[in-house]
C-alpha cells in the first residue's frame, strides 16, 4: 500500500486543515497509508486524525528558518521512506520541497488560495522551487491560474476543489434552527451569519458597515460573527463606535461551527480575496441563501441568481440591499438555499475529494496514463 506523508505547519481548526483531515482520514479505504506530520505543533483536528487512525508526528519546529526542525524532517522521510510527499500550504511546501532528496518520494504540492499577499521573496522561493515539484494542486481555478502565471507548467497543475459534508435533512427543520437559537441565546428576529478567520482578507469592517444600514430598516437583525482572529479587536471597536454592538455576536472560535448554519437565514462572505471558501460551501451545504463579494473563487461556487447572489467587492450597501430583499422574500431566498445545497451535494462531496487525490497519487506514482480532469 503507497505510503503518503501529508505535511502541515499545524492542525488547527482552520479551512486548509479541515481538507487534510477529510482527505487523510478517507486514504485508507482508497488503498493509501497516510501519515500526517505537522512542523511546530497540532491542534483539534488530531483527535479526529487518532479516531479515524491516522498517525501524527510534530516536528517541533520553534522559529521561522528552524534548521533543527528541517533536520527532524528529513530524517523523518528516511524513516517513513513515503512513495508521496504531500505538503500544505507555504512554510510547509518549502520545508518540504527541500527536504525531500532526489530518488525520494515524490512531491505534490497544495496551495489553498490566490496568495496576492506573498511578496517579492516569498514569490522567489515559489519560483526556485518548481524543479523540485512533481504536481502542483490549486482548490480552484484561479489558484491554479495564480501558480501558472508565476511560472509553474499548465501540464503539472492540477485543481481539486475543496470537499464539504453536507448536514443531513435533520439540521434544517424548523425546531433545529430553534434549539441552535436558543443555544445562542438568539431571539427570533432575523440572523446574519459571518464565519471565518478575523483577518483583514475577509473585510468583516465592510460587513458591520452593512449591519450598521440594515438595523435601520429591522432593529431586530443580529449579524452573528463566528471565528477569531488578528481582526477581532478592531472590528468589536468599530461595533461600539456605528452602533453595531447590540446587533452583533462575536462568538470566537467555535468548534464544530458549521453546525451553527442554521441558526442563520443569510450567509456573508466579503472576502478579498479566497481559494476556496469552506465557510461558504458549509453555508451553502446547509440550504442558505449566501450574498458574496464578487471574486474569481466565490464565482467558481456561487451562480449568480440561481445558488446565491454576487456583489460587488467593498459595497457594503449592496449587500444590505441584496439582504433586505432576500429576508423579505422567504420564497425566493429558499429558493437559492435549495439550489445551493443541490450544488454543493453533486459535486463538492468528501469521497470525490479524496478520490481525486487518490488518482493524482496514482499519477505521480506512473500509474496514470493521462492528466486527470478535475473540478
Amino acid at each position: 500500500m503507497p505510503r503518503i506523508v501529508l505535511l502541515t505547519p499545524t492542525l488547527d481548526a482552520s479551512g486548509a486543515e479541515k481538507q487534510l483531515t477529510l482527505l487523510a482520514t478517507r486514504l485508507p479505504g482508497a488503498g493509501f497509508e497516510p501519515h500526517v506530520v505537522t512542523l511546530p505543533r497540532g491542534g483539534p483536528y488530531e483527535r479526529t486524525l487518532a479516531e479515524a487512525g491516522v498517525p501524527v508526528t510534530h516536528l517541533g519546529k520553534k522559529y521561522r528558518v528552524d534548521p533543527w526542525a528541517f533536520g527532524r524532517l528529513r530524517g523523518l522521510l528516511r524513516e517513513l521512506r513515503p512513495d508521496v510527499l504531500h505538503t500544505w500550504m507555504f512554510t510547509a511546501n518549502g520545508y518540504g520541497r527541500l527536504a525531500a532528496t532526489k530518488g525520494g518520494p515524490k512531491v505534490v504540492v497544495s496551495e489553498r488560495c490566490v496568495d496576492s499577499w506573498k511578496g517579492r521573496l516569498r514569490r522567489g522561493l515559489d519560483r526556485a522551487l518548481i524543479g523540485r515539484t512533481d504536481l502542483l494542486v490549486g482548490n480552484s481555478r484561479p489558484v491554479a491560474d495564480f501558480y501558472e502565471q508565476l511560472g509553474y507548467d499548465g501540464a503539472k497543475v492540477r485543481v481539486v476543489p475543496n470537499a464539504v459534508e453536507a448536514p443531513d435533512d435533520a439540521s434544517r427543520t424548523v425546531e433545529a434552527k430553534a434549539a441552535v437559537r436558543a443555544e445562542l441565546g438568539l431571539g427570533d428576529g432575523p440572523v446574519i451569519g459571518t464565519f471565518g478567520r478575523l483577518a483583514a482578507q475577509k473585510r468583516v469592517d465592510e460587513l458591520l458597515w452593512a449591519m450598521h444600514l440594515l438595523k435601520q430598516v429591522d432593529p431586530r437583525v443580529t449579524l452573528l460573527v463566528v471565528g477569531d482572529g488578528p481582526e477581532r479587536a478592531r472590528l468589536e471597536r468599530l461595533a461600539a463606535g456605528w452602533e453595531v454592538t447590540p446587533h452583533s455576536r462575536f462568538l470566537g472560535h467555535v468548534d464544530d461551527a458549521a453546525r451553527l448554519w442554521p441558526a442563520c437565514d443569510v450567509a456573508w462572505l466579503a472576502s478579498g480575496f479566497e481559494g476556496m471558501s469552506n465557510s461558504l460551501m458549509e453555508a451553502m451545504a446547509a440550504g442558505l441563501p449566501v450574498v458574496a463579494s464578487d471574486i474569481p473563487a466565490n464565482r467558481e461556487l456561487v451562480e449568480e441568481g440561481v445558488t446565491g447572489r454576487i456583489v460587488p467587492l467593498g459595497d457594503s450597501v449592496a449587500f444590505t440591499k441584496t439582504t433586505r430583499r432576500l429576508l423579505e422574500d422567504p420564497a425566493a431566498a429558499a429558493a437559492l438555499g435549495t439550489a445551493a445545497r443541490a450544488r454543493m451535494r453533486a459535486r463538492y462531496g468528501v469521497d470525490a475529494m479524496a478520490a481525486a487525490y487518490a488518482e493524482i497519487y496514482r499519477e505521480v506514482l506512473g500509474g496514470a496514463q493521462k492528466p486527470i480532469a478535475t473540478g
